[in-house]
């Protein structure tokens, strides 16, 4: 009886626990059912993770903790791990066309989707230290070996090394950072800390303390490829298998930016004074090396990997701003940053010609020739990634902005817009290339009917936004509201 009584609360994390069960199922689907097995079970990791989300919408956003505290779950988390759970369904539905045309079958890949999804939704969920550690250890084993699913190429082996390598660092810098401020503080649970630092009344904390918040903060800086721990992106990115980077430019920056947000301002809320400073010099740069390295790239996957930094570098202006508005404003942001970012990204998966994919951003040139549709859209993914209103993406830079000068950061949103008219050239440049410029060789004209659904459904919501922005905003300000209710 007593054995019972001190049994864990599970049921909050319904969703992770079907997943990890679902994935096992999954993987052992595949090794049975044999030969070309990567349809089947595509379709099935898509059905486990729509059935994930209704799980983890099925609590209603009240806040709920499980596992004796070290798991909780909120109007925050289920915001975060809806968007997690669309980024991981659309990254599979759009890498069966691509794997399909290139005759790769590898059931693997959209079990190890299902096993990094696990891993992002115990990130988002996590309250204690070592919690965190788990889920960020779990998403990361499992995107390492996706980075290098294609083995026989040595791109996709070298992207899958690099990042498995540097992220081995970032892991251990997270770690350190951790022990020390379990040795400062004599925790790692969440609520505890925040008790911890709010009893300070004041007072200097200790400086082991702050060098161990330093760490942590290099740690999680390198999940969000900020600068200057974004190395490894341009070359991942450039590197893996056009699908599968299409799912880190999207997922894993939601899962990461959430993780980021709930350590900074839940257990370390009270030492605001302590990192706001190295948040937004982390902004600063990212946002200046997104605005100035993509310029002078050629291949559209390394653009969008120092687009991404950039986007990162927005978002966290946000998290200087260390209130409500800012929450709210980064969460708007990662919503419009995953339909701008899917639609983009289903665009490079259709550059085909004679049946072999293209990366060059030269190639597009001539498109709105030879497909119109197409260029309309990726036109409207530029205009919105480089904020012109009346897209979504402008309104994305607007709510972490406006946070940033309500809270007084005025320079840091001043840089953000400078960054953000000069990022606006190499968007610009593509739609130049691609309406201004001769094709020497047409893009094949046929397009998986899959991506051209997902391209136009992404286009319309980024164009339409401003219609009705409500909802969207809405949740987002509830799900902020219940980070700072805790």
């Amino acid at each position: 009886m007593d054995a019972i009584t001190t049994l864990p609360v599970m049921s909050p994390a319904a969703g992770e626990i079907f997943l990890a069960v679902a994935a096992m199922a999954l993987l052992m689907f595949g090794v049975f059912r044999g030969g070309k097995a990567q349809e089947a079970t595509s379709w099935l990791a898509v059905a486990v993770l729509l059935i994930a989300g209704g799980l983890v919408l099925s609590h209603g956003g009240d806040t709920r903790p499980a596992f004796f505290g070290m798991f909780k779950v909120g109007a925050f988390a289920q915001f975060a791990k809806i968007l997690i759970l669309a980024g991981s369904i659309l990254a599979i539905i759009m890498s069966r066309s691509t794997f399909r045309q290139d005759s790769f079958e590898r059931f693997e890949y959209p079990v190890l989707i299902v096993l990094s999804t696990l891993g992002m939704l115990m990130m988002v969920s996590a309250n204690d230290m070592i919690a965190l550690y788990v889920g960020l250890e779990t998403q990361s084993l499992a995107l390492y070996v996706i980075a290098s699913i294609r083995r026989d190429t040595l791109r996709s082996t070298e992207a899958g090394l690099k990042y498995f390598v540097l992220g081995a660092l970032s892991s251990g810098m997270l770690l350190y950072g951790s022990s020390l401020v379990y040795g400062f503080a004599g925790t790692t649970e969440f609520e505890t800390l925040a008790r911890v630092f709010a009893d300070l009344d004041g007072q200097q904390p200790a400086v082991g303390l702050i060098i161990g918040l330093v760490f942590v903060i290099c740690g999680l800086a390198f999940k969000v490829s900020a600068v200057p721990f974004h190395m490894w992106t341009p070359d991942v990115y450039e590197g893996a298998p056009t699908p599968v980077t299409a799912l880190f430019a999207v997922a894993p920056k939601v899962a990461a930016l959430a993780l980021f947000l709930r350590v900074l301002l839940e257990p370390f809320g009270a030492l605001v004074g302590e990192w706001q400073q190295i948040i937004a010099l982390i902004a600063v740069l990212s946002m200046a090396l997104g605005a100035v390295g993509a310029i002078v790239q050629t291949n559209i996957k390394r653009l969008m990997a120092y687009s991404s930094i950039g986007h990162m570098g927005y978002a966290l202006v946000g998290l200087a701003a260390a209130n409500e508005a800012g929450v709210a404003g980064i969460l708007v942001y990662l919503a419009i940053y995953l339909f701008m970012n899917v639609g983009t990204f289903a665009c490079i998966l259709a550059m085909r010609r004679q049946g072999r994919a293209v990366e060059g951003i030269h190639d597009l040139a001539g498109l709105s020739k030879t497909h119109p549709g197409m260029a309309a859209m990726i036109m409207i993914f530029m205009f919105s990634m480089a904020g012109i209103p009346p897209l979504a993406g402008f309104f994305g830079k607007w709510f972490v902005f406006m946070a940033a000068v309500n809270a007084g950061l005025i320079a840091l949103a001043i840089l953000g817009v400078v960054a953000s008219v000069i990022g606006a050239f190499y968007y610009l440049r593509i739609v130049k290339i691609m309406y201004f410029d001769e094709a020497e060789e047409p893009l094949d004209a046929a397009i998986p009917g899959d991506l051209k659904i997902i391209m136009t459904v992404m286009a319309a919501v980024t164009l339409l936004f401003f219609i009705v922005p409500a909802p969207l905003v809405s949740s987002a300000k509830a799900a902020a509201s219940a980070l700072f209710a805790g």
